[in-house]
């Protein structure tokens, strides 16, 4: 196989794999990244490095194949005592022998043993992804013994009360970082003292939304200022997204909308930083139950909700394509099971190819949506989802009672704490009519002076989460004195407000009953102010007294959120910046992204008018003037964005393989097309005129010529190490 010059390109995409090198599932992207430490490591890099990647490690830093370190075969001690253990003496486990540990000092020594020799092999970027701590977890012996060094006090079991689980949660996120800090740094001397070269540590990671409603704590915005830490993946799927959630009273699968806020705080992590951030897919998801045309549905859904983020355009295109590419999933009928697709193989490859492309391409700017608008969230959402209610272990871990979920049993107070609805009665309101919110992260505030500037308007509540600092009212408060307008919703009703914490805590200068009477002081109004709209400086603050999941209860509720936002607008003199709209829609270079919304009263703008190719069908067909019905979602390519007045020459526009050594003259045009094996290969062309011949590796070649679009369409079978397709006029 061609040994190609990858390692010298940049790094726009790239996937995941544990397999050894395979040709159905070489993707052909810029990097891969081997997954596991196994004892087959090296094999396995110098299998795809022969297949010209760019070669990374990826490996869980909470869990993993680590019996070794767990039955005495490591350093002679056996290490279950540092196994997540939930309060009833269970293991909280990945699979049979794969717990989530506790990352102790001992823990990340047999890591870096595992890392250096990752390093020996040549590999330029380790991701140590998933650093987690489950909510039920922090009855391990080893927990309690990082209790009393960190606290330095006996350990308070979490469940017992909302400051024990607060502490506990705290702790949790400071351990990890602990890890990953140590790791970063060791191993990155290591490979300089070693080798004198530099190797990027990165950490991929689940989203601030997804860890907060799924019960995990992680260390998420305590990342951004490790100094070692390279950027992040944001590990976003369908298995994240279709989480249901609370709109307007109706509990239901939102992936679309729920992915479209999980990558929006995720680019928010590191926006203005200058670190790298890859946004995941996964054309199908860790539950193997469900059919290709539930996965094809929602794969749509969250690759269309990323892109209409612009900030990043770097991409993971697949974890694990083995599983995508050979394994089969329930058919239809539910009678057996099917292998991928042929057409949705090609399909999948061709959205692959158009991610890698959009480095490219910028955002069209426009000002057809309300901009600028915000919704707070903190690390502390994390902290307040733990195991605090009775039998809420049990709801995690999906365990039945007589046939009946015991989330079934839960309280409506409880079913919104386990739903996050405090959190989507501010956020969905928004989006589901075509305002693009924001979350905010608002741990970056005070980290990065103004981080705040781009938002006219940003919502908070403390009921679902709590400032860690004192010093991010002062934050809050320079951005609204200068002209912002905070929308603070509470009712001061949340048990968490009484943990021991900065504004209560005793010997401080002023103490508060809650974290909310800081921030109004610090504002210029009443501790316990009312009810209304006050100006501060150049801005306003609104009150609403209110708790935020009641929002999510009704239709008035969602109402009530949209006209703060009016309200909040007008009061800064741009009432006509509110805009509210039946579509999303994005244009980045010739590529238009766009979702239609569903439970919307908006049906506006939902017809793109032009001739595109559509992206999202496996022979790229030409269509004009889409009409996009609610729930409805596309990804296109713009003809009119491919011409130019001087065209001469055939140019390729898109295609399901990755193109190279393109050469091309007025009579012909010549290029090699890189893909998988066991695929069909589309490749969409503008061309004057039809072709005299098409070949492809010297054998004639399928091909179409659409005369209207001025497009010539090509069809060939895939191999990764290359096709080569010529095409001639003469």
């Amino acid at each position: 196989m061609r040994v190609g010059k990858q390692h010298e390109r940049a790094e726009w995409t790239g996937f995941q794999e544990s397999r050894p090198y395979g040709p159905k599932y070489d993707l052909r992207t810029d990097f891969v990244m081997v997954y596991g430490l196994s004892d087959k490591l090296e094999e396995r890099i110098e299998g795809w490095r022969k297949a010209g990647y760019t070669i990374h490690l990826m490996t869980g830093v909470s869990w993993g194949e680590y019996q070794d370190y767990l039955y005495e075969k490591f350093d002679g001690r056996n290490h279950w005592d540092e196994a997540q253990m939930d309060r009833f003496g269970n293991y909280i486990q990945h699979g049979k022998d794969v717990p989530y540990m506790d990352p102790t000092i001992a823990f990340s020594e047999y890591l870096a043993t595992y890392i250096k020799k990752a390093i020996d092999c040549g590999v330029e970027a380790i991701h140590l992804e998933e650093p987690e701590y489950w909510a039920a977890s922090g009855y391990s012996e080893a927990f309690k013994r990082e209790w009393l060094t960190y606290y330095g006090e006996p350990w308070k079991a979490p469940h017992l009360s909302p400051d024990a689980q607060y502490r506990a949660s705290k702790l949790k996120a400071y351990l990890y970082y602990r890890a990953l800090d140590r790791l970063c740094a060791q191993m990155k001397e290591y490979a300089l003292v070693t080798y004198n070269r530099q190797v990027r540590f990165y950490v991929p990671t689940h989203s601030l939304i997804n860890y907060t409603q799924w019960r995990i704590i992680s260390p998420e915005a305590l990342l951004v200022s490790m100094p070692s830490c390279d950027g992040f993946i944001a590990q976003i799927w369908t298995g994240t997204a279709r989480t249901p959630n609370v709109y307007r009273g109706i509990r239901r699968e939102r992936t679309f909308e729920t992915a479209f806020l999980e990558y929006g705080v995720m680019q928010e992590l590191t926006r203005g930083t200058g670190r790298d951030m890859w946004f995941l897919h996964d054309p199908i998801e860790d539950n193997p139950r469900y059919s290709w045309s539930d996965y094809r549905y929602n794969y749509r859904a969250t690759v269309v909700a990323s892109l209409l983020h612009p900030g990043v355009s770097k991409f993971e295109v697949c974890p694990w394509p083995w599983r995508v590419f050979t394994r089969g999933y329930p058919t239809e009928d539910g009678t057996g099971k099917e292998g991928i697709p042929a057409s949705y193989k090609t399909v999948l490859l061709t959205v692959m190819n158009v991610l890698r492309d959009l480095h490219h391409h910028e955002e069209e700017q426009t000002d057809v949506y309300t901009s600028g608008i915000g919704l707070l969230l903190s690390n502390s959402a994390m902290y307040q989802r733990g195991d605090v209610l009775p039998g809420e272990s049990e709801i995690s871990a999906g365990k039945k009672e007589g046939g009946v979920t015991t989330s079934d049993m839960l309280s409506p107070e409880q079913r919104e704490l386990l739903d996050f609805s405090a959190f989507y009665g501010l956020a969905l309101p928004l989006v589901k009519h075509g305002v693009p919110l924001r979350p905010v992260q608002l741990d970056n505030a005070l980290t990065f002076p103004g981080y705040l500037d781009d938002y006219k308007v940003l919502l908070l509540s403390y009921e679902f989460m709590k400032p860690e600092n004192a010093g991010l009212h002062q934050a809050i408060a320079g951005w609204v004195r200068d002209g912002g307008v905070l929308v603070y919703v509470g009712d001061g009703s949340d048990t968490f407000h009484n943990v021991s914490e900065w504004w209560n805590r005793e010997g401080s200068r002023r103490s508060y009953e809650r974290p909310d009477q800081h921030l109004f002081e610090t504002l210029g109004l009443a501790a316990n102010q009312e009810d209304g709209e006050y100006a501060y400086g150049d801005g306003f603050v609104l009150v609403r007294r209110v708790h935020p999941a009641a929002l999510s209860r009704t239709s008035e509720g969602a109402d009530s959120v949209r006209d703060c936002v009016k309200l909040a607008l007008k009061l800064r003199g741009e009432a006509d910046a509110y805009r509210e709209s039946g579509i999303l829609r994005i244009k980045r270079g010739p590529y238009v992204i766009a979702q239609a919304l569903d439970e919307s009263s908006v049906t506006d703008g939902s017809t793109l008018e032009g001739r595109f190719i559509d992206l999202f069908e496996d022979d790229l067909p030409i269509v004009r003037n889409v009409e996009l019905k609610p729930g409805d979602n596309c990804l296109l390519y713009d003809l009119e964005a491919a011409r130019t007045s001087d065209d001469q020459a055939a140019k390729v526009l898109v295609s399901s393989s990755r193109i190279e050594d393109v050469t091309a003259t007025a009579k012909t045009i010549a290029f090699r097309s890189e893909s998988p094996s066991d695929m069909t290969v589309s490749i969409r062309l503008l061309a004057a005129s039809a072709p005299k011949a098409v070949t492809a590796d010297g054998l004639k070649a399928d091909y179409a010529y659409d005369e209207a679009s001025g497009t010539l369409l090509i069809r060939h079978s895939g191999k990764p190490e290359g096709v080569w397709v010529e095409a001639a006029w003469n």
